[in-house]
């Protein structure tokens, strides 16, 4: 196969997301073992479905917490990284609820695994945060408003943070989007193949001329509804836990927000964006995106959602025992995406101005 400086890039963005390797479970005793050994506690632990690090539920006589063992690929620096970014919120913004760090008995945030091939896992342990997440449940406007805004706080937290690893290369990075274009060859359906080149080619002409322009920061890089946990009975704290840093980057701030506006796309057919602008004016009551890149969020939001489509088809054809499992996570996700862009970009960006001025 031809390769260029494109194509080698996208191959890299692959490997160091983790994308690249099969999944090797973890032994079950080990983990216990090394939980008593080094966090003196032992309970009942239970394997969480997951899709490339290993996840259990620890349930001891006093608490719950949550077991993380990195994927053997994924780099050490990169776990300290979102390690490092949960403590900097911890001391930073103690009143924001993101997910605890739990140190071991002689205070370290991580155990190293060392493998029998060279290689190192990260055994980490948290803080179990209980309730539904977001995607659980049927957020009103103003829910989501509230979600916008913890994700608003949490970004204007993070500002100050830096971290030797926040350069790294991410796929799920949307400032890398425009360099993907060869996932359009994986996808088996026409139709879908052109609602991807139409999104590249918006995002070439709307945000690639002033890309690095853009604010840019560390930012959470995965609020997805699944990471956000909350209290729908709740009025004044509906969101009750942020989790899962995996993604933490460097990059432009309103990449930020257009993960969970990319989630929330087409969710009300007939409104395509009415939910992902009603989470964009919460976010903007905390965090205000300024007036040259707001046009640009909804661009962003529409490479987001296209990019997930478009890797869960390339995952599907190269691990076709797992297809099922792969597109099942985006079997909306081209329906959604042709609701969305059957709307004028010029409508979306005058619902956005509308949603942030409360004239929704």
């Amino acid at each position: 196969m031809n390769t260029s400086p494109a194509t080698d890039l996208a191959q890299r963005l692959l490997e160091e997301s983790g994308l690249t390797s099969s999944h090797e479970p973890i032994d079950v005793v080990l983990v216990s073992v090394l939980l008593e050994k080094h966090y003196h506690l032992n309970g009942r632990l239970g394997r969480l479905a997951t899709e490339k690090d290993d996840t259990f539920r620890l349930r001891t006589e006093t608490s719950d917490y949550l077991v993380k063992v990195s994927p053997p690929d994924e780099a050490e620096a990169v776990v300290a990284l979102q390690t490092a970014a949960m403590r900097f919120l911890e001391s930073a913004a103690p009143q924001l609820p993101v997910q605890r760090v739990k140190l071991t008995a002689d205070g370290h945030d991580s155990v190293a695994i060392r493998l029998s091939d060279g290689r190192t896992r990260i055994l980490r342990v948290f803080d179990f945060v209980a309730g539904p997440v977001l995607a659980q449940t049927s957020p009103d406007a103003e829910q989501l408003a509230k979600a916008g805004a913890m994700l608003g706080r949490v970004d204007v937290a993070l500002k100050g943070f830096t971290h030797p690893a926040d350069g790294r290369g991410l796929v799920w990075d949307i400032r890398h989007f425009h360099q993907l274009t060869g996932l359009v060859e994986y996808t088996r359906r026409s139709e879908h193949r052109r609602l991807a080149r139409e999104v590249f080619r918006t995002f070439d002409e709307a945000v690639v001329p002033g890309l690095n322009d853009l604010e840019t920061q560390v930012i959470h890089g995965d609020f997805s509804p699944y990471n956000v946990v909350v209290d729908p009975m709740s009025d004044d704290h509906f969101v009750t836990g942020v989790i899962d840093f995996g993604d933490t980057v460097r990059s432009a701030v309103i990449f930020d927000p257009a993960v969970p506006m990319a989630n929330l796309l087409g969710r009300t057919p007939e409104q395509p964006w009415r939910d992902a602008c009603a989470f964009a004016a919460g976010y903007q009551r905390e965090r205000p995106v300024k007036d040259s890149e707001l046009p640009l969020l909804p661009v962003a939001a529409l490479a987001r959602l296209t990019l997930r489509a478009l890797l869960a088809n390339w995952r599907a054809e190269r691990a076709p025992q797992r297809r099922e499992y792969f597109l099942a996570h985006a079997k909306d996700d081209w329906i959604n995406l042709e609701r969305a862009l059957a709307v004028s970009l010029n409508d979306v960006i005058t619902q956005l101005r509308n949603f942030r001025h409360g004239h929704a």
